[in-house]
């Protein structure tokens, strides 16, 4: 399957990385199963240079993990990168499939867990396996100084990726946090399908966050 290399490799997990034995087994099965999926780890996707990282979950089984790339072959995506578009933080066609050309600006992808956890729940100690990758990767973008959260594991991730403490930064949709090292964290309700369905994510209430993103960069560079 053809995949785009991360804009950030040296911070990217091994394909076959061995840390968390349940995800482990579930890459193998789902291998074995749909053995033209990507079935890996899923790198990052976006702008190397970007001012906005975007922390996810995880990749979804007939999204990020079919197709190898961030937010892509579901509905979460088509939500995620026409709002991006609206915004001016994406260009090209999103045709749900890494072979488009579709293309971030300005904004970069990282998920909180890189690999599928089964039923779309990383256990709290995969989380923290997996989060030296998260650090890694927020660590070597030099321009990101706002981070969007999309979920609470992501909030919480990225919460603690930044150096803040959980307790006086509660997850809230378009909450907003200042972190020790100057950064910005907004949070939102994830963009999947269930929230959309169930009226508790909107596709005004998502625009409002990057809306508030866009605010919060200007903001920062006037200081």
């Amino acid at each position: 399957m053809h995949f785009a290399p991360s804009p950030i490799p040296a911070s990217e997990p091994p394909r076959d990385c061995p840390r968390c034995p349940r995800l482990v087994a579930f890459r193998e099965a789902l291998r074995v199963e749909y053995p033209d999926w990507w079935n890996a780890p899923v790198n990052a996707f976006g702008d190397p240079q970007a001012w906005l990282a975007i922390v996810g979950l995880a990749p979804g089984k007939h999204g990020a993990n079919r197709t190898g790339r961030p937010f892509t072959g579901d509905y979460a995506g088509q939500l995620l990168f026409d709002t991006l578009g609206t915004f001016g933080l994406a260009h090209g066609t999103y045709a749900a499939t890494p072979e488009d050309d579709l293309a971030l600006d300005g904004a970069i992808i990282i998920n909180a867990v890189k690999c599928l956890p089964p039923q779309n729940k990383p256990s709290p100690e995969e989380i923290r396996t997996c989060r030296p990758f998260l650090e890694g990767q927020a660590a070597v973008l030099p321009n990101a100084r706002v981070f969007v959260a999309l979920g609470q594991i992501a909030h919480q991730s990225a919460v603690k990726v930044l150096g803040g403490r959980l307790p006086k930064a509660k997850f809230g949709h378009l909450a907003e946090h200042r972190m020790p090292g100057g950064h910005v964290l907004i949070d939102s309700y994830h963009c999947s399908r269930y929230n959309t369905n169930t009226g508790r994510l909107t596709a005004a209430m998502f625009e409002a966050v990057f809306a508030r993103a866009l605010a919060v960069r200007a903001e920062l560079a006037a200081k």
